[in-house]
């Protein structure tokens, strides 16, 4: 891979290396999201999907994510109203925004741990959603994820 591609490239020009190697690992985009029905507000929960590998905070079967759970976000570079349903500290959704890789992100690191040790990932902050009830799901709604700055 280039050094530094995603200064010189748009999401669109990205291989899929480039594009998948972005993803910082925090496992935010995989926790559970409620739509405010009046708003239209996104608001994080610490539940995560039933995918998601809690320590390692990656998805368990990647591949077939979007099969097994229908909801999964599947981003694409042309599909800003999902990435806008990113986080503001989701390395797609700050590219796509103008705005540069955080400073604790691996590609600027050099390590994998970066995000943890920042405190960004979900590592240790989220529960697996086969131990909450559905409807409890609005009890569990956190503030540290945002959906803006």
């Amino acid at each position: 891979m280039a050094e530094r591609y995603w200064e010189n490239k748009t999401l669109a020009q990205m291989t899929a290396a480039e594009w998948e190697a972005l993803c910082d690992g925090c496992g935010r985009c995989c926790v559970i999201k409620l739509e405010d029905e009046d708003s239209g507000s996104l608001h994080y929960t610490n539940v995560a999907c039933r995918l998601l590998d809690l320590d390692r905070c990656r998805c368990t079967d990647y591949g077939r994510r979007s099969q097994r759970v229908p909801e999964c976000m599947v981003l694409t570079a042309g599909d800003a109203e999902t990435l806008a349903a990113l986080p503001a500290s989701c390395a797609y959704r700050r590219l796509a925004e103008g705005r540069k890789l955080a400073p604790w992100h691996p590609l600027l690191s050099g390590y994998a741990e970066s995000v943890h040790a920042a405190g960004i990932s979900v590592r240790g902050k989220v529960v697996a959603e086969t131990y909450i009830h559905p409807d409890q799901l609005p009890e569990q709604v956190v503030y540290w994820i945002t959906a803006e700055d």
